[in-house]
This record gives structure tokens, C-alpha cells and sequence, in this order.
């Protein structure tokens, strides 16, 4: 005989399965920019895991955006050294931010909106932070090989894609997110940070100045706000 309770939980998972897959798709469609993003990062990891160490240090150098690079091809090491990490193993934990922060920014602004503000706040903290390290060379604070120096990653775009979430957060606690960010990008580079930690305030400072790009969005609607404004009214 067949057993009808094991076939309705067989439907039952098939279907709760079905329901994920449709949320899954639904979830990565609706932040697409965000993903593509995190699978182009996810490919060049996999191929820095099975590279050899002179190959990674080849791979690393060519598409920093050093001065050496930027002063030879500055479109394309601009661009392709957003889409790399140096630290493979760290992939699942800027997986975790991708979905925090720029999936959030994302769907709430929109793709292009959300693209503007992280290619500025990449390129600008590029162009600072390398601008830097060249007068530090000139006033022979640095030596002359940080022009090579790798310079690759993320953290740009999501300090910034972070700055111009701070929109999305309803007052009074918008101004703890303020404090937050900048105590946690301000506080290395006022430590004596390095030209990596000044690029990333430049970049939280371009969030900042982005929230044009945010009017007529609407704010988070957390349960204590609502229940404030509902007593003050």
C-alpha cells in the first residue's frame, strides 16, 4: 500500500522548497547589481585559491590601482580593482555585507542610483588616498615602492553604500548610525591610519553627500518611531 502520509510530506517539503527557490530568485532579482557584483568577487577568489603565489602576486599587481597602474591604464585599474579581495577566506564575510548594506541601498534607491554612489565614492577614495601616498613619496615619507603598492578591493564602495544608508534610518536613531560610521572609519585614520583608512572616510563622506539621490524614498518604519509619532499626535 502506499503510504499517504509520506506522500502529502513529500508534497509538503517539494512545495516549502519551491517557495524558497521562488524567494531565493525573488531576493536576487530584486537587488541585481548587488549580486552580479558579489559573483564576479566569488569567481576571483576561486581563481586566486588556485593560483600559485606568483601568479596571485602577478593577478594582484596588474589590477590594483596603484599610481604605476593608474598613471598606465587609470580606466581599467579604476575599474577592475573593485572586483577583487586579497584575503579569499574573507569572501563569506563581505558576502554578509554585500546583502546588509548594498542589497539594502539597492533596492531602495535603485540600481543606477546605487551604482552612482559606489563607483563615485570608489573612484574619489582612489584618487585621494593614491594622491596621498604620491606626496608622502615626494616628502620622502614613503618609499618610492608604494608606487606598486596592491591596492585592490570592496571597502570603498560599501563605506560609502553604508554613508548613504544612513538616509534610510528613521530619526532619532539615524543620528547613533552617524556616530557609529564614523567613529569606526574615523577612529583608524585619526590613530594614524594608513592611506587605505583615509579613502575610506572620503568614501562614507561621499555617502553623506549623496542623499540628493535618496529624496522621495521612504525611511525604515521601526516599531518604537511609529509608536512615537503616534503619541505626539
Amino acid at each position: 500500500m502506499v503510504n499517504r502520509d509520506g506522500v502529502r510530506a513529500a508534497r509538503r517539503s517539494a512545495a516549502a522548497l519551491r517557495r524558497l527557490c521562488a524567494r531565493g530568485r525573488a531576493w536576487v532579482h530584486s537587488a541585481p547589481g548587488t549580486h552580479i557584483w558579489l559573483l564576479i568577487i566569488g569567481v576571483t577568489s576561486l581563481v586566486i585559491v588556485a593560483a600559485s603565489q606568483d601568479l596571485d602576486n602577478f593577478l594582484f599587481h596588474r589590477n590594483s590601482s596603484n599610481i604605476h597602474q593608474l598613471n598606465k591604464h587609470p580606466l581599467r585599474s579604476l575599474l577592475v580593482s573593485g572586483f577583487w579581495i586579497e584575503n579569499p577566506s574573507s569572501f563569506l564575510l563581505y558576502a554578509v555585507l554585500f546583502e546588509l548594506v548594498h542589497a539594502n541601498v539597492e533596492r531602495w534607491i535603485g540600481t543606477w542610483r546605487w551604482l552612482l554612489t559606489v563607483a563615485i565614492g570608489h573612484v574619489a577614495a582612489t584618487l585621494v588616498s593614491q594622491e596621498i601616498v604620491l606626496l608622502s613619496i615626494e616628502n620622502h615619507s614613503l618609499p618610492r615602492s608604494m608606487k606598486h603598492v596592491v591596492d585592490i578591493g570592496v571597502s570603498y564602495g560599501l563605506a560609502s553604500a553604508a554613508g548613504v544608508l544612513a538616509y534610510r534610518v528613521p530619526l532619532p536613531w539615524r543620528w547613533a548610525y552617524v556616530v557609529g560610521l564614523v567613529l569606526f572609519f574615523g577612529v583608524p585614520l585619526v590613530a594614524g591610519g594608513t592611506f587605505t583608512d583615509a579613502g575610506h572616510a572620503v568614501a562614507l563622506l561621499i555617502g553623506f553627500a549623496c542623499r540628493p539621490l535618496t529624496w522621495g524614498r521612504p525611511t525604515w518604519s521601526f516599531p518604537l518611531v511609529r509608536g512615537a509619532r503616534r503619541g505626539a499626535s
